[in-house]
């Protein structure tokens, strides 16, 4: 299955509601956001955090080791989470939760086989995927 297409399964089944779209939609911001390197750039981020072993089982092909809300909070920038929770209309603990739940299964598929996608299959599954979340 290509990436656009897992991307897009995922989707169709998981986060189901308005402000689960609208975390979501936050999530495939952040990730596409060139500002702060896009996944590259979060992966990196929650390396240097200390988090290299959770992002790493997130690439790899086994279990995802999960994240806490704290933890998403220490990595994410402050900014990013207000936006997200402005979005959902949740508290900012309510969508570091819910943004913990969301980017481990989101990195995970954007990251078959265990590594980055090449060239541009990345932004072109964001994009699909945001269009199919916002509507």
């Amino acid at each position: 299955m290509s990436l656009l297409k897992t991307i897009l399964a995922f989707v169709g089944g998981a986060f189901v509601g308005a402000k689960g779209d609208k975390l979501m939609d936050a999530a495939i911001k952040l990730l596409d956001n060139p500002q702060t390197g896009g996944l590259a750039g979060v992966i990196q981020t929650f390396r240097d955090k200390g988090l290299d072993d959770v992002i790493s089982s997130w690439i790899g092909t086994g279990e995802n080791k999960p994240v806490s809300g704290e933890q998403v909070q220490q990595v994410l920038d402050q900014g990013q989470i207000e936006e997200a929770a402005q979005a959902a209309g949740v508290s900012r603990e309510e969508a570091t939760s819910r943004l913990a739940s969301i980017l481990p299964q989101l990195i995970d598929k954007l990251t078959p086989d265990g590594k980055l996608p090449e060239g541009d299959a990345i932004a072109q599954a964001l994009a699909a995927l945001k269009s199919k979340v916002t509507g």
